[in-house]
């Protein structure tokens, strides 16, 4: 499961977003508050600004056989955007999270994490995160690589095939092979992972090609110290490799233009 190679960045790689999320015991001033000094703070990189009241699920209250179904009141959760759209971070009362629709490296991505986590703890002083994870979502598509003739067995290592992986087993026959999991991984580290064929949305506009979606969220669980998250994302990151690549074989990996670091 877990590659052994030496990291790369692919010039061609298929992500449609990278998401990185903390979550805090609730700070109820983000809530009643807006978020003017944070906004100052890191309104010369996210200059672009909305909010939105997010109705939350009903909370289940009592003992068993006596339970009733509790409504919770709306959160308010704050959105600042980078001028090009690319990089958007979201700020609630119980979580703060950096995501990106253009990812080239980690190295970037935490740089550009820097600045309002930065912000958020010098203001918001948590006591210490909840949980802190890391989202990679793929949506690989044999058409943008120059790959539409090879089957999906060609790309992707059985184990996360099902029936896709047997060689008379035509992709077009199948309309739905998905592999769900959630394990324990090394580092103290948890992932959840999806992967399957589906179809996703390109330009805000339904794509007729199917891709196959290999999404992977991983998160360090247990109250994690607000010094030590960065090693965290840090662990969380060299995981996230280790695990695409174990995934993917070689015809895939050379198609999306392997460069070493």
């Amino acid at each position: 499961m877990f590659s052994q190679e030496q990291r790369c960045i692919y010039r061609a790689n298929q992500l449609g977003e990278v998401i990185c999320q903390l979550r805090f015991p609730e700070i109820l001033s983000i809530g009643t508050t807006v978020p003017a000094a944070f906004q100052d703070a890191i309104r010369d990189e996210f200059p672009r600004y909305s909010s939105r009241k997010e109705s939350l699920p009903p909370k289940i209250v009592g003992a068993p056989g006596n339970m009733t179904l509790e409504n919770q009141p709306a959160s308010m959760n704050y959105q600042f955007m980078s001028a090009d759209g690319i990089w958007r971070v979201n700020l609630t009362s119980n979580f703060i999270s950096l995501a990106c629709t253009k990812y080239t490296c980690w190295e970037d991505f935490a740089q550009k994490l820097d600045k309002p986590l930065a912000a958020f703890i010098k203001l918001y002083k948590p006591a210490y995160f909840e949980r802190v994870g890391l989202r990679y979502l793929n949506f690989i598509s044999r058409k943008d690589l120059g790959l539409e003739g090879s089957p999906f067995r060609e790309l992707i290592q059985s184990c996360y095939l099902g029936p896709l992986a047997e060689e008379d087993v035509m992709d077009t026959a199948v309309n739905r092979s998905s592999v769900d999991a959630e394990m324990a991984i090394r580092g103290g580290c948890r992932l959840k992972l999806h992967a399957g064929p589906g179809l996703v949305k390109k330009n805000g506009q339904p794509d007729p090609e199917v891709k196959f979606i290999f999404d992977q969220d991983l998160f360090m669980p247990g109250n994690v110290a607000v010094n030590l998250s960065a090693g965290a994302l840090s662990t969380l990151h060299s995981q996230a490799y280790a695990i695409f690549r174990g995934a993917i074989t070689d015809l895939l990996h050379d198609a999306m233009e392997p460069e070493t670091i």
